[in-house]
């Protein structure tokens, strides 16, 4: 396994904070030079299969968030699993415990038929045995929320001179359009794409890209992210709950899952249960700790129900 030290950690939280820094901004912060950050990224993308991503903003562009559970013959988990992570709506796909469950989420824009989105474009196989749907109503961490608590390698001083400081566009400018597409395909499997590479991408001036780039990340409808494999930073155990809580605590306790290092997700949902968590720990001895000296403690959590997530098909961005 690759040897994760404390520099290639520095690297890849300063890439969460601003996923289209330049090498040498980076190591201006860093205080190592250029040459040793793009090394040490070249690195990390090669032998860690670390990628930066820009994605839309499901909160911002007021687009529906769904969670969906699958359950599926045994033979079958892994060919629908993979042609959900082809599609573009999903967000993450993963095979839970048993090999026959398979979570993932789906972006559904506000205008779209969200019956068409959500069932008919459902891999259709009879080996796909039930379907749960969860709307994700409110969401706490996570994603274009914000970072979660396990990043740690640099200073609040760090954190604020990487984090950008984009211009602002004019009012109504950076509402992501169908003229997008070609950038937003392209930023899903680079987000670190030069201008000139987005501009032979979308064939438009790449004065013109410069400009929507930033028009974008600035008004948040599109944001940047970092997929790595978290076994490398020592977090091994990967579990999706879902919460049963109080209705009148259910805001406390989703504020209180924000700040656990153990949790990368957290969401208030409809459904059978209604908050959703994804928690990582370095292993199940210490995910039982988590659940049992912190989460089951919390006031107004009655219920809690957990599957491990057994491989992650898709993570963040776009594959193939």
């Amino acid at each position: 396994m690759v040897e994760i030290d404390e520099l290639d950690r520095q690297v890849t939280h300063a890439l969460r904070i601003n996923g289209r820094a330049g090498y040498r901004e980076i190591g201006t912060v860093l205080g190592v030079s250029d040459q040793t950050v793009a090394r040490r990224y070249r690195r990390l993308r090669e032998e860690a299969g670390l990628r930066v991503v820009g994605l839309p903003n499901a909160i911002e562009l007021g687009y529906e968030m769904w969670t969906l559970r699958l359950s599926a013959a045994p033979d079958a988990a892994v060919p629908i699993a993979g042609a959900l992570a082809r599609r573009p709506d999903t967000g993450w796909v993963a095979i839970m415990s048993g090999g026959t469950e398979i979570a993932c989420s789906v972006r559904v824009p506000a205008t779209a038929d969200r019956e068409s989105l959500l069932l008919q474009k459902l891999p259709r196989t009879p080996r796909l045995v039930a379907v749960t749907a969860y709307c994700v109503i409110h969401q706490y961490v996570g994603g274009a929320v914000g970072p979660d608590r396990r990043d740690d390698a640099l200073t609040a001083g760090q954190i604020e001179a990487l984090t950008p400081r984009w211009p602002a566009g004019p009012p109504g400018a950076a509402r992501l359009t169908g003229a997008d597409a070609a950038l937003v395909e392209a930023l899903s499997w680079d987000g670190r794409l030069s201008y000139t590479e987005l501009a032979a991408a979308t064939g438009w001036p790449e004065s013109t890209v410069r400009r929507r780039v930033q028009e974008l990340l600035g008004s948040g409808s599109l944001y940047t992210d970092v997929e790595i494999e978290p076994e490398l930073f020592g977090f091994r155990a990967a579990v999706v709950l879902w919460l049963s809580v109080a209705p009148s605590r259910v805001a406390s306790v989703g504020a209180v899952l924000a700040e656990h290092e153990e949790v990368v997700f957290a969401a208030a949902t409809t459904g059978p249960t209604n908050l959703q968590v994804t928690a990582v720990c370095p292993d199940m001895p210490a995910f039982y700790r988590y659940v049992t000296e912190r989460l089951g403690s919390l006031d107004g959590v009655e219920r809690i129900e957990s599957a491990p997530v057994l491989k992650h098909v898709k993570q963040l961005g776009a594959v193939r």
